[in-house]
């Protein structure tokens, strides 16, 4: 149900220097999505009537990353005027004559629950206040907004850190950037806010420093958890909310029953599916959309990118992406399949197999060293080792059709357009360039020609040459001592 009285804004303008990095931050991803695409998610989940995300820097880059997930979201633009007080008064322009409280979130702390925020918007209305401000208390606070409270303990300001003073700067309870607000207090104040500090900018902090000089109620409420409060300002700290998200979607998923057997070395993204009865081995990678049916054992040492494994499949030291593995089967170990790739249910990819844009029939084998590209094969289908789908004539890509029940032999080749009909066969080493009938058995023969003594007349003086003569005069003495015997 939609909460009339909440709007959601989210701010995502900054450049992000400390990143160094020319992907403006909030686009930085983790667990699958980039960063304000985290923020947005959990936006979403508190349904509230209003959710805008105002841009300024990669302006472009950035609305259209939001507007894919989110396209129920409106993109505000900020002006020339610097800081986070600006964005957050264009975005109430946006709003109009909106009257309910307004959540104010980062667009770079991806790691604030829906549960957290609930609280604090029932937290915000209970209480009366003017605003609500997150804070958290940490260790370090190098590089964040101190809280400045009273003698009673209320607070009283909030000082970034290039305008606190020494006492200032070493209070290390922060503001996380999250605040609730009354929307018709924070208009009345905010337009007030000037920009005469050490950055130059309009802060959106100075709003609660205004509502407290005018006397009204000024409420902090500290994170449940820290470190889930904190924003993402450079690369180190991208990493650790990497591993804090990737750790609580193993846990989820561990708890919904799948066998995780060494979770700090397992990563799933937050939109990736596990059903009970997973089992996820050491060094496995379980991204984007993927889906992943019940009994089916992935990994060691896998990556899945957007595929589907159906149950009871075995996936062993795999890279895939956009495949689908279906029911029983068998993938690796050392498989690459490449988009497009799709393998019924109780069929094989084996050891060292590549398969690209093709469809492989259910109880159908490729067991070793083969490639297979733009290919229908049918059911009960086995190929020998060394199997090449020759699929590419340098102009355009062609289609390699083998029917059910079709048994080759190792070495094969065939040189697309072909088709090889249903119970046919080929033997070892055979290139098939033409259309097989059903139940016929291709070959490729050619007479085998020997010459003698090549060895020795081209390569004189090698040890090849002399291993090879020392046979050949083994060989005739053998043979005269035959002549004489006979």
């Amino acid at each position: 149900m939609t909460d009339t009285k909440l709007a959601v804004v989210v701010l995502a303008a900054g450049r992000g220097t400390r990143m160094k990095s020319s992907l403006p931050k909030v686009l930085h991803g983790i667990g699958g999505r980039p960063l304000v695409g985290h923020v947005l998610d959990t936006a979403e989940a508190l349904a509230p009537a209003h959710v805008l995300v105002v841009v300024r820097h990669e302006r472009d880059l950035v609305a259209s990353a939001v507007l894919a997930a989110h396209p129920e979201a409106t993109v505000v633009d900020q002006d020339e005027v610097p800081g986070t007080g600006r964005a957050v008064e264009i975005a109430l322009d946006r709003l109009g004559e909106f009257d309910g409280d307004v959540l104010v979130l980062s667009g770079d702390v991806p790691l604030l629950d829906s549960d957290t925020l609930t609280s604090l918007v029932t937290t915000h209305r209970g209480s009366g206040a003017a605003v609500t401000v997150m804070s958290a208390v940490v260790d370090d606070a190098t590089g964040y907004g101190r809280i400045i409270r009273g003698g009673s303990g209320d607070l009283e300001r909030i000082v970034e850190q290039k305008d606190a003073t020494p006492d200032e700067a070493s209070v290390t309870e922060i503001n996380v950037g999250v605040y609730v607000f009354r929307a018709g207090d924070l208009r009345a104040h905010i337009a007030l806010v000037g920009t005469a500090n050490a950055q130059g900018e309009k802060y959106l902090t100075d709003v609660v420093g205004l509502l407290h000089d005018s006397r009204l109620p000024v409420a902090v409420s500290t994170a449940p958890d820290a470190a889930a409060a904190l924003g993402v300002n450079d690369r180190v700290q991208l990493a650790e909310a990497a591993r804090t998200l990737n750790a609580r979607t193993v846990r989820r998923w561990q708890l919904e029953g799948a066998t995780i057997l060494d979770p700090a070395t397992t990563w799933i993204d937050v939109s990736a599916t596990l059903a009970p009865d997973v089992t996820v081995l050491p060094n496995t990678h379980i991204l984007r959309a993927t889906v992943i049916d019940s009994g089916a054992t992935i990994g060691p040492d896998t990556s899945l990118v957007d595929c589907e494994v159906g149950e009871n499949a075995v996936v062993t030291r795999t890279d895939a992406t956009l495949a689908v593995i279906g029911a029983g089967a068998n993938v690796g170990p050392f498989a690459y399949l490449r988009p497009g790739a799709q393998l019924a249910a109780n069929g094989k990819i084996g050891t060292f197999v590549e398969v690209k844009n093709s469809t492989i029939g259910e109880g159908s084998k490729v067991p070793h060293l083969s490639y297979i590209g733009d290919t229908t094969i049918g059911r009960g289908v086995n190929l020998g080792a060394g199997a090449i789908t020759a699929n590419y004539d340098d102009l355009t890509k062609h289609r390699t059709e083998i029917g059910d029940e079709v048994h080759s032999g190792s070495h094969n080749v065939f040189v697309a357009p072909v088709r090889v009909g249903d119970g046919a066969k080929t033997g070892a080493g055979a290139v098939i360039r033409k259309d097989v009938p059903a139940g016929a058995l291709a070959l490729s023969v050619a007479p085998q020609r020997n010459i003698e003594g090549w060895v020795e007349k081209n390569r004189p003086g090698t040890h090849a040459a002399d291993v090879a003569a020392q046979a050949r005069s083994a060989q005739k003495a053998g043979d005269g001592a035959q002549e004489e015997d006979g």
